[in-house]
């Protein structure tokens, strides 16, 4: 008799968003040592049977979707490499652009690359396994358990195991406030047209990865600058976001334009212990009402609106409950197409991953000398910004499935977002 697994609300809507994207995790960490092939091999099978979701194929039977537990081999899952250092980054960048089906038989590919004496790890996960937030803890997790196998002979077991549910959000919230959030049946988040200015789609269109670095100096100028005008790092970036924008679309400056960001449900979360891994991800809708007649204008604008989501105690969870509800009362199928109806996919979009902490992904002591964690490509028109620090150094990334000239249209975007940091951290005149 085969394994089923519960396909849960936001294995769903990650399902639903194929449409949108191609639902991929990306992650890339550089090593200046060889990693031992061996003893990943191990933590990774032991990882995955404590992972079930992970060697899994969605079934999509139109009334009640599940997983359907595989068998599988771990070398299907792990791949290694001998690349020159000449070759490496098309390499990575060809491993991380692929797409794994949700029917495939596992849901995470990884590659160890190996260049001279260093090794680059990279992994890509189906976004309806685990978001950014639990893809962090997986891989400390993994790490953790790596050391101790190689370095303390210890059995890597280690994982983080527990329900996959939407509904842990609710778990630590007062029996009032449970109630109240519960009965947040409001989506709201208003659809908005404002377009980034890429090319219409094309037949011989792919997907690649566009990468900014911000260096460790600028970024901590970004806490610090930030902190004279009120702002988080967040706030900075969606000035800098919003300001580009403006210039790159030639938006009018009169034009109010919305930028999604992400939230981590996690904050309502206090004990993360019997949780899987899985996604606790929503979006705040940021409004500008104007471009501003500075970036520093626009900045007060983000950070204003910003403000009116960080004051609400229920900060993204709102819809959850409608979304809830439509899955169960029909069929998948006919839950999918009015779902569609009242969900409005932003357009455009940031996702601040925060920090990948080296100390949390050494590995013999090795902490990773550079890396980045992106979210996914995104189909045309819609897009997603994700930024990551390694070290102080800021990763501005853009997953997209275009063209050349796509291409040349995301590296203009980014010569404007670091012009548009220089001035808010002082460092450029307008």
């Amino acid at each position: 008799m085969e394994r089923q697994l519960t396909a849960e609300l936001w294995d769903k809507m990650h399902y639903l968003f194929r449409d949108f994207n191609d639902r991929m995790v990306h992650v890339e960490l550089e090593y200046d040592y060889r990693i031992n092939i061996n003893a990943l091999k191990t933590v990774l099978v032991c990882a995955f049977e404590k992972i079930p979701v992970l060697h899994s194929s969605f079934t999509d039977n139109h009334i009640r979707p599940y997983w359907r537990v595989n068998e599988y081999n771990i070398d299907d899952v792990l791949s290694v490499e001998e690349v020159s250092e000449d070759e490496l980054a098309g390499a990575v960048d060809d491993f991380l652009t692929q797409c794994l089906p949700p029917e495939n038989q596992v849901q995470m590919k990884v590659c160890v690359f190996n260049h001279g004496e260093k090794s680059t790890l990279c992994i890509v996960e189906n976004h309806m396994c685990m978001d950014g937030g639990d893809f962090k803890f997986f891989l400390k997790d993994l790490c953790r358990n790596y050391n101790d196998y190689v370095e303390k002979k210890i059995s890597p077991i280690d994982m983080r195991q527990g329900t996959r549910s939407y509904k842990s959000v609710y778990k630590d919230l007062s029996q009032r406030d449970k109630k109240a959030a519960e009965n947040l049946y409001r989506n709201i988040n208003k659809k908005d047209d404002h377009r980034f200015p890429l090319t219409e789609s094309q037949n011989g269109d792919k997907s690649f990865i566009a990468r900014c670095n911000v260096s460790a100096d600028k970024f901590l100028k970004i806490k610090s600058e930030g902190k004279k005008y009120g702002a988080t790092i967040n706030d900075m970036l969606m000035a800098a976001y919003y300001f580009s924008l403006y210039e790159l679309a030639g938006f009018g400056e009169e034009e109010s334009v919305s930028i999604s960001c992400a939230i981590d449900l996690r904050r309502h979360i206090k004990d993360m212990s019997e949780t899987g891994y899985t996604n606790h991800t929503a979006w705040m809708q940021c409004k500008i009402p104007e471009r501003g007649r500075d970036i520093f204008e626009t900045l007060q604008y983000a950070i204003r609106s910003a403000n009116v989501f960080k004051q609400d105690k229920y900060m993204g969870l709102y819809g959850l409950p409608l979304l809830s509800l439509g899955y169960k009362i029909m069929p998948h199928a006919a839950s999918e197409e009015i779902i569609k109806i009242g969900y409005s996919n932003p357009m455009i979009a940031m996702s601040n991953i925060g920090i990948l902490e080296v100390d949390k992904l050494a590995l013999e002591g090795h902490e990773p000398v550079k890396g980045f964690m992106s979210g996914a490509v995104k189909y045309k028109p819609y897009v997603l910004l994700s930024a990551t620090s390694m070290r102080n150094e800021l990763t501005l990334s853009m997953c997209v499935r275009g063209n050349d000239e796509d291409k040349k249209i995301v590296s203009r975007f980014f010569e404007l977002m670091k012009k548009n940091i220089d001035v808010l951290i002082g460092e450029s005149a307008e």
